[in-house]
């Protein structure tokens, strides 16, 4: 029965792998964001001398969405990794590692996924008013039904963390 028990720990430890190819389709999604961002400057960079102020911040907003997106993703990448599949080593004789790299637990990750969405929906929503008179009152008011939602969210899981036992990094 301990043989038995054995095989089957392995083949349940070793599935952790399982979860590789999502991280690696995760890697390949950066690259298409990557491709949107180019595509964001070259549809707006020939209009650049002739566009006005809100034009540029529309511009800027969705690259800065964009760039949020792309931090989420990394993130959720490498700490995903880390967590449950195994340690990026090579990454420890980088001096470029990122400081929260091997730091971040399922808990911090969940913090700071919210806290992008809340973001990313922030700036959705603020791309919105700037161009206030393209959309539906009804849309809008669900777009911020939505954010308050998302902050909500944000803002219970904080609490949940801040009260759950600690653990034994505390």
């Amino acid at each position: 029965m301990n043989q038995l028990e054995s095989v089957l720990e392995r083949l349940i430890f070793a599935s952790r792998w399982l979860l590789a190819p999502i991280y690696i389709v995760l890697s390949i999604s950066l690259f298409f964001i990557t491709i949107k961002v180019i595509q964001e400057l070259l549809h707006f960079a020939p209009s650049l001398l002739s566009s006005d102020l809100k034009d540029m911040m529309l511009f800027v907003l969705h690259i800065v969405d964009l760039a949020l997106i792309s931090n989420l993703v990394l993130m959720i990448i490498f700490a995903g990794y880390e967590n449950f599949v195994s340690k990026i080593s090579i990454a420890d004789e980088s001096e470029d590692k990122p400081e929260w790299m091997g730091k971040t637990d399922f808990g911090d990750l969940k913090l700071k996924l919210v806290a992008s969405i809340v973001a990313i929906s922030g700036i959705n929503l603020l791309e919105t008013f700037m161009d206030i008179s393209e959309v539906s009152d009804r849309e809008i008011q669900w777009m911020i039904i939505i954010h308050v939602v998302f902050i909500f969210s944000g803002l219970l899981l904080a609490l949940m963390d801040y009260f759950s036992p600690k653990s034994a990094k505390n």
